[in-house]
């Protein structure tokens, strides 16, 4: 299970950041990023709704010997992150969208803390599979008008070859001042 393409390309600035508190991975499934994050080395804590999927992530862990942790929360209720402000060093964002959470991203982050987030964008559905729901797509732009307040490092959109099919994405590397 390899690690985003983002991810990898940012693992020098993750890492860094990661001295200013953990990293957490939002919505991570089964943590194919977080697992990454944490055999880099860096604390890590992963965050879902899906129980039998933290379960696995929190058996690959241990078996791995990875300083990563697993918080069963639902991310799109409206409580915002089961994290304190100011307290994480770095946040991934995967193939996953809340508009309502950004506030709390940039909440959570510690000065000098840096978001990697990547998820689909409305040209996903010309593709014909993915998310078709408008609430799940990101228009063009909107991927870092969501966080006005950080520094933006980079920032990427178009539709890019991935495995066996294309997909259209947008990506952000950003960084709390």
């Amino acid at each position: 299970m390899s690690a985003s393409p983002h991810l990898e390309a940012e693992r020098t600035r993750l890492l860094d950041a990661a001295a200013w508190g953990p990293v957490l991975d939002l919505a991570c499934g089964r943590g194919r990023n977080a697992r990454h994050a944490a055999a880099w080395g860096a604390r890590t804590v992963g965050i879902d709704r899906n129980a039998e999927h933290l379960v696995e992530l929190r058996r690959a862990a241990r078996a791995e010997g990875l300083p990563l942790f697993g918080v069963r929360a639902d991310l799109e209720t409206g409580s915002g992150i089961p994290a304190k402000p100011g307290s994480c060093g770095a946040i991934l964002v995967f193939r996953f969208l809340s508009r309502a959470l950004a506030p709390a991203i940039v909440e959570a982050l510690a000065p000098g803390g840096l978001l990697l987030y990547e998820t689909f964008t409305v040209h996903q559905r010309k593709l014909g599979y993915g998310p078709e729901n408008p609430a799940f797509l990101l228009r063009d732009g909107e991927l870092p008008a969501l966080f006005p307040t950080l520094e933006i490092l980079a920032h990427w959109e178009g539709t890019e070859e991935r495995g066996e099919r294309p997909e259209a994405v947008a990506r952000v590397t950003a960084r709390k001042r």
